[in-house]
């Protein structure tokens, strides 16, 4: 897919000049014509790619690719459970927007060269059955307006375009959007989508865990890793959610903690000295555990995605990765056997509600 980063497209244009001479008939023999000028021409040097620069690259690319990964199977979890998700409901586009200037350091170069990010946002991701999706947004068209007002660029633009979009999206069933694409202006009516409003973002840390601060659920790459499958994925996902739903970080006090675990890993290049012994992480009660367990088999169902692995999932997990590895997903969520009875149980209510055709309602 072409991308286009700015309103206009610049050109290099090489102009060359055109050199004539007049010659005057004379008696005594012409003098010799002087020798053909040489027209150098100077090709600039290509950038010089550092490893350093050339690592960054590869790890962004894999990062993306994670990323586009989990708001895929996200999407449904996030859409069809949004009259579960209580008063964490909004009125979402339903898409993401980046610049080279959303990564740091050396990953600023490798926004631009992967991704071929510049100071324009640009759609980085569009969650599928969203409104944008609806809408005809599609990943890499550059935003130019919304409602008439242009959207900025720059060091700042992904925060100041929240800003503008947001209470537009909040006040409104659909924003008329400006943006480019393949060098062509065009118009967009994006309608909003009713969505669980929770951020998903990849860990970049090789630990097999998942956090949630109450606003954010993030997955690291090692449980994506360990998971493998959607489906898997879908599971450790919707557990998240479902604790943010119900308020679990709050309740045990968290919030704070885990929120700053997840500032950490979502950097490109985290501090993985942080989870060195616990991260300040304790472990949660068996109750919440098991009420996250139960309202989240609901969310995977309602979602399409099939409930009837959960168990095997979560057993492998705990026995891969019990509560003895630090910083694992067992560790945090140690009341495995207590869980799975709980994962039992559920399972066969929502299949028995499957094949009654009635509701799935917790």
């Amino acid at each position: 897919m072409n991308k286009t980063h700015n309103i206009g497209i610049f050109s290099l244009v090489a102009a060359s000049a055109l050199l004539s001479a007049c010659s005057t008939f004379q008696a005594t023999p012409a003098a010799p014509e002087p020798a053909p000028a040489v027209v150098s021409s100077v090709t600039e040097e290509p950038p010089v790619v550092t490893a350093k620069m050339a690592t960054a690259r590869a790890q962004l690319s894999q990062m993306v690719a994670l990323q586009d990964r989990l708001y895929r199977i996200a999407a449904p979890l996030l859409i069809n459970n949004a009259d579960l998700c209580r008063t964490q409901a909004r009125n979402l586009l339903g898409f993401t927007a980046k610049n080279k200037y959303s990564y740091s350091g050396e990953f600023v170069d490798a926004a631009e060269a992967v991704l071929n990010y510049g100071d324009r946002l640009e759609v980085a991701s569009v969650l599928s059955g969203s409104g944008a999706a609806r809408g005809g947004l599609r990943k890499g068209d550059a935003l130019i307006a919304a409602n008439g007002k242009v959207l900025p660029v720059g060091a700042n633009a992904e925060t100041l375009a929240a800003g503008i979009l947001g209470p537009l999206a909040s006040s409104s069933q659909s924003l008329d959007l400006t943006v480019s694409r393949n060098g062509a202006t065009q118009q967009l009516k994006v309608p909003v989508t009713r969505a669980c409003a929770f951020k998903i973002d990849i860990g970049n840390a090789d630990n097999v865990n998942a956090y949630s601060d109450g606003q954010r659920v993030m997955i690291t790459r090692g449980m994506v890793n360990f998971a493998q499958s959607d489906e898997a994925i879908a599971y450790v996902l919707a557990k998240d959610i479902a604790h943010n739903v119900l308020g679990h970080a709050a309740t045990t006090k968290q919030a704070y903690t885990i929120g700053s675990i997840i500032d950490n890993l979502v950097a490109a290049r985290p501090d993985v000295s942080m989870l060195i012994g616990t991260a300040g992480v304790k472990p949660m009660p068996q109750d919440l555990d098991a009420a996250a367990d139960y309202l989240s088999l609901y969310m995977v169902a309602r979602a399409g995605y099939k409930v009837d692995g959960a168990r095997a999932f979560w057993q492998r997990l705990a026995t891969q990765y019990p509560a003895s590895v630090l910083n694992g997903y067992t560790a945090n969520h140690p009341a495995v056997a207590h869980r799975l009875t709980v994962v039992d149980k559920t399972v066969t209510e929502i299949r028995n509600k499957q094949a009654a055709k009635r509701p799935l309602i917790p």
